[in-house]
């Protein structure tokens, strides 16, 4: 049995891992876009490995990072199923049309053929049920608290169980299920994005949040929030929602605007109702007692590019106390950039982190408080507060992945740590030697 990397193991995107049996037939694991400085390193989107043997994909997630190079994948002759959680087969035609237009083509026809290929080799699995695969391999998905319908998955082949962590969501997350340590694993790829550093816990990061709305409305700016359209946008919706409906007619924050300028957002949010089954307990708790976490009163969703741009318009010329979640997540293109461009230079305006922000990346730049940052060729003085909610992020931080390991009834004897900086699989490492484990940088 051997285990190749493609991607996602000296940065934390373009996620694609191989794992080839010695009957050569070989199982991918998710096939994704490189971004900041990984997309520098791999500059080509073209898949430049054999796909011989390689009969099956499962995906962990419907995250670009994860999922964007599967058009590539598809166009290289790749013809076999691709297997996924139920969720993530609902979210994936939203993210790939979206990416598809962005990156690849805007013919109409073209996008539909593709979605309609994908349509037929895509294999929804349920969580905890094992499912064969061609060559003598099984997989099962189970829950990782990342985003809907992300799992880690459990490969049996050979005599042997690997397991693919995906990325790992923190506990108390909005709306999911934490993830559990499976019973056993043999090896482990585990992803390490804050292999680092820990996170503030739940109560801390809605304090933080609390206040930055506070502030928001004291001073009359704009809160701008880049976020991810899908996970992190639907989870800080659930946390607004939280705050405003405890401070109803006990305080002034019901001022302040909400506004989501994303309509790729909107659709996931619709999806992760329609999903409502796959929510924690506390959420599903809400939603018995006629809450609806994902949408209330002073709540705005901003579709057309002309409503788009009348709104940044609005918010620079008016100075409305109003709280702004816009993508994408690292700055690094979509409507956000407008909200950066038009408001970053006013002492009012704060800019809030609360998800990670890759090297090489204007979110980078700017969330390391430089003096400018360059948004589309030009360069922006930032004038702004900046601050970062760690307690948002959707990753696990160092503890949560070494409990994961830790919980385990038996143990892997290889931890191979990627989806990581070299700092932080470095430090996750000692930590897991530490617990007894043997682990090593992909």
């Amino acid at each position: 049995m051997q285990l190749i990397h493609h991607g996602g193991f000296r940065g934390v995107t373009g996620t694609c891992h191989q794992l080839r049996l010695e009957n050569g037939h070989s199982l991918l694991v998710d096939c994704g876009l490189f971004q900041g400085e990984d997309e520098k390193r791999h500059p080509s989107l073209h898949i430049e490995f054999p796909l011989e043997g390689v009969e099956s994909v499962v995906l962990t997630h419907a995250h670009i990072d994860h999922v964007g190079r599967l058009p590539y994948l598809m166009s290289a002759g790749f013809k076999g199923k691709i297997y996924c959680s139920r969720p993530t087969a609902r979210l994936l035609p939203l993210l790939l049309e979206d990416a598809l237009k962005i990156g690849f083509t805007r013919n109409r026809n073209l996008i539909r053929a593709f979605l309609e290929r994908i349509e037929e080799q895509l294999c929804r699995l349920e969580y905890g049920v094992w499912e064969e695969l061609p060559g003598g391999m099984a997989i099962k998905l189970k829950r990782a608290g990342h985003i809907l319908g992300s799992a880690y998955v459990e490969v049996e082949a050979e005599g042997e169980r690997v397991v693919f962590s995906g990325d790992l969501g923190a506990p108390h997350a909005p709306l999911l299920y934490a993830p559990q340590a499976p019973y056993r694993a043999d090896r482990l790829v585990l992803e390490s994005t804050y292999g680092d550093r820990l996170h503030e816990g739940r109560r801390e990061r809605k304090r933080r949040l609390e206040e930055t709305l506070a502030r928001t409305l004291e001073n009359g700016g704009t809160t701008i929030i880049p976020a991810f359209s899908l996970g992190r946008t639907q989870e800080l919706l659930y946390e607004l929602n939280g705050i405003l409906e405890r401070k109803r007619g006990k305080s002034a924050l019901e001022e302040v605007d909400v506004i989501v300028d994303s309509p790729l957002a909107s659709r996931f949010t619709q999806v992760y109702q329609d999903c409502d089954r796959y929510w924690d307990g506390e959420a599903r708790r809400r939603l018995r007692h006629g809450d609806q976490p994902l949408v209330f009163e002073n709540l705005m969703t901003v579709d057309s590019h002309k409503e788009h741009l009348w709104v940044v318009d609005y918010l620079q010329r008016r100075g409305r106390p109003a709280v702004v979640i816009a993508g994408s997540g690292m700055c690094t293109g979509g409507r956000v950039v407008n909200y950066l461009k038009g408001l970053l230079g006013d002492e009012r305006t704060d800019v809030v982190f609360v998800g990670y922000q890759g090297k090489g990346t204007p979110g980078r730049a700017i969330q390391e408080k430089r003096q400018w940052v360059m948004l589309e060729g030009q360069r922006y003085p930032i004038r702004a507060q900046v601050q970062t909610l760690s307690g948002y992020s959707a990753h696990a931080d160092q503890k949560n992945l070494v409990d994961f390991v830790r919980r385990m009834r038996k143990r892997p004897r290889e931890v191979v740590l990627v989806h990581g900086e070299r700092e932080a699989r470095e430090a996750l490492r000692k930590e897991l030697l530490k617990l007894g484990v043997e682990a090593r940088l992909a």
